[in-house]
């Protein structure tokens, strides 16, 4: 046992004979390696990408809350009333009445 742990410190089984089928295993062993962390770095990319764009949506959501907001202050009868008196609108003291039309057979 003792032998066998001193040949793979020694790095022996690099060198020997048939060392070709180690150097091959560890070949791929890197490799998979390789894609393993290289997988994981875009999975984490991924992640932040989303992050950044929930706050984006969370930002865009309460400005258009604060624009709905200030829209529906403007649109207002009396905003609208008090902005038009300057050039001499004033609303109309007499109800709008409905037009029915009969259709004919």
């Amino acid at each position: 046992m003792r032998k066998g742990i001193l040949d793979i410190l020694k790095g022996k089984f690099l060198v020997s004979e048939d060392s070709f089928k180690n150097w091959r295993f560890i070949l791929f062993v890197s490799m998979l390696a390789v894609i393993m962390i290289s997988s994981a770095h875009q999975a984490d990319k991924k992640v932040h990408d989303l992050a950044k764009l929930t706050n984006e949506v969370l930002e865009l959501r309460s400005e258009f809350v604060d624009v709905r907001t200030k829209v529906q202050q403007v649109r207002l009868e009396s905003n609208v009333t008090a902005k038009v008196v300057s050039s001499g609108l004033k609303p109309s003291l007499i109800p709008p009445k409905k037009i029915r039309v009969a259709h004919k057979k």
